[in-house]
Formats: structure tokens, sequence, C-alpha cells
């Protein structure tokens, strides 16, 4: 039993560089070219059934007059948002699309500014964070530093984000930023969305409440839960180092959690530590070069992400071997 969520040395095995990888983790260069290839076709898919996803929402809720459809709606606008995310994360990292140009019209237009987000800001505060985890430009410090904690701290964290407490101090940051004339340059853009979402919604279904009801609200409350859930499960409880192993943590992914909360392969995000410039497609395919290399272990693998989080809710935590 450990009072620590890192892995201990032992269980980081010194294996790189190796046949395949460099010493710092990546490929070799002839493989990372055919690695750090962008899908575009498929891309785009993706973009266009986020968004229909979104409409069949919205239609089958307002629709069908009844209210456990909205209700069930709402929950559902939960999952939605985090795939708004992750592709923006795409975005920020310049690989949605080949294409610079596309990549920053479609990531800031028809995916930051409807998920609130301001992108260009976003990709400045993530490079820090991919630049040194933990480090002093650390933009999400707070989700990550004080585990493992009690089960109560997490809980009234949880809280917080479910009753709109997170979701306001993010909103009010926003509307604050129109009183100057920086802030209004990112902020405006992004309520002008805003509104133009709710006319688009209201005028297709006719129903005034679909905005406020199925987009704003879970923005404020449940995208806020799984976000922070997710943020526990990447780097919560870890430290500044240079072996990303102590600095992200490796979970096995599981549909339910792929569906919920880690969409788009984001669950392999120590894979996308050791090397930020691979899409999101191959995240996986780079995940098994770093086990056949012996760089990620089933002593640093978490069986699911309840266990990681049971971990970060107690002290005297079991380790990732012990609950294996």
């Amino acid at each position: 039993m450990v009072d620590t969520l890192i892995p201990p040395p032992e269980a980081r095995p010194d294996v790189l560089p190796s046949d395949e990888l460099l010493a710092n983790g990546m490929l070799r260069p002839e493989r990372r070219r055919a690695m750090r290839a962008i899908d575009d076709r498929r891309n785009a898919i993706s973009v266009v059934g986020l968004w229909l996803s979104v409409a069949l929402l919205f239609g089958v809720a307002t629709w069908s007059g009844r209210w456990w459809v909205v209700v069930l709606a709402f929950l559902l606008m939960g999952p939605i948002y985090v795939r708004f995310a992750i592709l923006m994360h795409e975005a920020a990292h310049r690989l949605l699309f080949s294409s610079k140009r596309v990549n920053d019209l479609v990531g800031t237009w028809l995916i930051a500014y409807p998920a609130f987000v301001p992108i260009s800001l976003y990709r400045r505060s993530h490079f820090a964070h991919h630049r040194e985890e933990f480090g002093p430009e650390e933009p999400d410090i707070a989700f990550y530093r004080g585990y493992p904690c009690k089960p109560a701290d997490l809980r009234r964290r949880l809280l917080r984000d479910a009753v709109g407490i997170s979701g306001w101090k993010n909103f009010k940051v926003l509307l604050l930023a129109t009183r100057s004339k920086q802030g209004r340059a990112i902020a405006v853009p992004i309520l002008g969305v805003q509104v133009l979402l709710w006319a688009i919604s209201w005028a297709a279904t006719g129903a005034w409440w679909a905005y406020p009801v199925l987009w704003f609200a879970p923005w404020m409350t449940q995208w806020r839960v799984l976000n922070r859930l997710r943020a526990i499960g990447e780097h919560g409880g870890m430290e500044a180092s240079d072996d990303r192993r102590a600095t992200t943590h490796n979970v096995r992914q599981h549909w339910f959690a792929r569906f919920w909360f880690v969409p788009y392969n984001t669950g392999w995000h120590l894979a996308h530590h050791v090397d930020m410039g691979i899409p999101w497609r191959n995240l996986p395919a780079f995940h098994a070069e770093l086990e056949a290399a012996g760089y990620i272990t089933p002593a640093i693998t978490y069986p699911s992400y309840r266990a990681l989080w049971r971990a970060a809710t107690s002290k005297g935590t079991p380790t990732v071997a012990e609950q294996a």
C-alpha cells in the first residue's frame, strides 16, 4: 500500500531507446512520418456526425413532448460536450485537418466557439501543459493536485461542478472580458455564436427553451463533472518529471468510458504525452508500440477508471498491480 498515485521507479523500466523508439519515446523518423498522417476525410465525417448528433437530440427532445425524453437528451449532451472538447483539442494541436487554414477555421467556428472555448488562449496554455506537466505554467494544476484525497473532498468538488458553481465561474470570466477592448475581441465572437445557436435552435424546433435547457445547462453542469473525472484519470496526483509515466496515468480502455468521457481515443493519454504530434486516430497504434517496447507495462496500468478514482480518494491506496 502507498500514499501516492505515482508509479514507483521499479514499475517504470528503463527500456529506451529501442529498435523502434528513440530515447524520448517517439518513433524513429521513418515510422513517425507514417504515424503522423491526418485522415482529413474521416475527421470531416466526425465533425459532421457530431453536429448531426446535436440536431438529433434537439429534434427528438423538442418534438416528443415527453419530459423524460428531455431529461435523457440533457444527460446525453454531457458526452456530446466531451466530444467537442476533444476535437477542439485536436484542432489546437493542428491535428484535425492537414490544412492549417481549414483546421483553424473548423476548429474555431464549428467546435471551439460553440463550446465556449477561446481556442487561441487554450492553445497557448495547453502547450504550456505539454512543455512541462506540473511545471510553473501548468494551466490545470487545480484539477491535478491534492490526490489522493478523502472521498468527501472529491464529492464536494463534483457537487460544485454538478450544480453549476464551477460553470458560472467560467461563464462570468467570459462576460467580464467584454469590458475591455482586448477581451471583447475574444469574448464577443463566442457570445455571438451562442446567440446564433439559440436562434437556429428556436427556429428549427419552435422551442425557445431548447438552447438554455439542452445546450447551456449541460455545459454549466454535467460537462464539468465529466471534465473533472477525465482530468483525474489523465494526471491526477502525478508529478513533474522527465519520465511521462510519472506525469500521466495509463488506464485500460472500455467501451462505457470511451462513450461517456474519453471518446476519440483520448484515453490513450500517456501515448499522447509521449508524442503530442500523433493524431487521435493513431494513438492506439502508437500505444501498442510503447507496450511492445516494454515502456508501458501492466504495473503502471489501471484496470479501469473506477479503479483509478478509487485510488485517488483514499490514503494508503493500493498500487496499480494490487488493483489489477
